[in-house]
């Protein structure tokens, strides 16, 4: 990716990976993503913000020869995960002057990834300032946004934070800013969804944490930058809030039909009833959408068949999945159908301990389902809306 200018001595020098469709072997990436490098010229010291993952550190590099960089002070590491550390070992090689600066946890972790020696570090701690001669940096400590040692760097004279994971989304875009493509804040839904949901109190914590200070611009270390900042603050405000809304997922898997015929029967009653409905058949549903419908949703309801004396594994995987994100669903059920017994029930409430959730009473059918087993998916619609007058 060509180096950009976004303020006068301070670039883009990161790389977009336009190819990329999952990443950790786990998250699926439909849009592909991007590792946002920053550097920034002062009149004193050159610092380089965050790096790339190695795959793309060639880019890196040669984005910093384009720009006539021969020395670099400093090279700011917000966090140690791979993808924005990755490439600190070549930089070194190549800028043997340079330092990695960041917080004492990071420079731990980075030690074990990245086999940094210690004597390359110049440590700081929460709220501590470094000078380039005519721009100061911030470093504001921001744990579990979304690993413990997670920094943001703050810009002031320019008043820009660069927030790494905090507020990013994996869309490869040749836009620079988020205002020109629609899809930013449904890629930064789903990037909340799938890395941030399960630490939600400490996300509240530190969007307060950096709004204390003027942001004209926040430049994260994944997709665009956003040059109207308050619009994806206010979104992180909302999906980490414990406002729920009138939604039901209804994450299913159907091995011969009668599941799929309760789960269709749901369905249509919870519209008729003025609910959002989101399905997802699991054996072809993008689990990161999956992961982004729990993010408003107030209720699962988790739909499988029993296969031997338990859940089908899909249903399983997905259960576990949600516990996992921890959202802020109000209430669980199951629906399914069995051939002669198992301990389903049993086995899927065990699954879903971080949850706070109120349990409404599971249906089963054996076989297919009847008019008693329709019946009883009808009190099951009753009582979610019951429970939904409050909210």
């Amino acid at each position: 990716m060509t180096v950009r200018s976004i303020k006068t001595d301070i670039f883009f020098v990161g790389a977009i990976d336009w190819d990329r469709r999952i990443f950790d072997e786990l998250i699926p990436l439909p849009e592909g993503t991007s590792y946002n490098a920053y550097l920034i010229k002062g009149s004193e010291k050159t610092a380089l913000i965050d790096s790339v993952d190695p795959v793309k550190q060639n880019e890196l590099l040669k984005n910093l020869k384009e720009l006539g960089i021969e020395k670099l002070d400093y090279i700011i590491t917000n966090h140690s995960e791979q993808d924005h550390s990755g490439a600190i070992p070549k930089l070194l090689e190549v800028y043997p002057m340079a330092m990695a600066v960041t917080n004492e946890k990071c420079k731990s972790f980075e030690m074990d990834l990245l086999d940094i020696p210690e004597d390359k570090f110049i440590v700081i701690k929460d709220n501590e300032i470094l000078s380039l001669g005519n721009k100061t940096l911030r470093f504001l400590l921001t744990p579990w946004v979304h690993w413990p040692e997670t920094m943001v760097t703050y810009l002031e004279e320019d008043k820009i934070l660069f927030s790494c994971d905090f507020f990013g989304s994996h869309l490869a875009t040749s836009d620079m800013y988020a205002n020109k493509d629609p899809k930013v804040i449904e890629s930064a839904k789903r990037y909340v969804a799938e890395i941030m949901m399960p630490f939600r109190t400490m996300v509240i914590k530190n969007i307060e944490k950096v709004a204390q200070f003027e942001i004209k611009m926040i430049a994260p270390s994944h997709g665009p930058i956003y040059d109207h900042p308050e619009k994806i603050i206010e979104a992180y405000r909302d999906w980490t809030s414990d406002h729920v809304k009138r939604e039901v997922v209804i994450p299913f898997v159907s091995m011969h039909d009668s599941t799929r015929i309760m789960v269709d029967y749901l369905v249509d009653k919870l519209i008729k009833k003025g609910f959002v409905v989101k399905p997802f058949n699991l054996p072809v549903t993008d689990i990161g959408e999956l992961a982004m419908s729990l993010v408003d949703a107030s209720t699962i309801i988790i739909g499988s068949p029993m296969v031997l004396s338990g859940a089908h594994p899909a249903a399983v995987y997905a259960t576990f999945l949600a516990n996992a994100l921890r959202p802020k669903t109000k209430f669980v059920s199951i629906v399914g159908s069995y051939g002669w017994g198992g301990k389903m029930i049993d086995q899927l409430s065990g699954l879903i301990s971080n949850l706070k959730v109120e349990v409404i009473e599971p249906v089963l059918a054996k076989g297919l389902p009847r008019e008693e087993d329709f019946r009883r998916l009808d009190v099951l619609i009753e009582s979610l809306e019951e429970k939904h007058k409050p909210l």
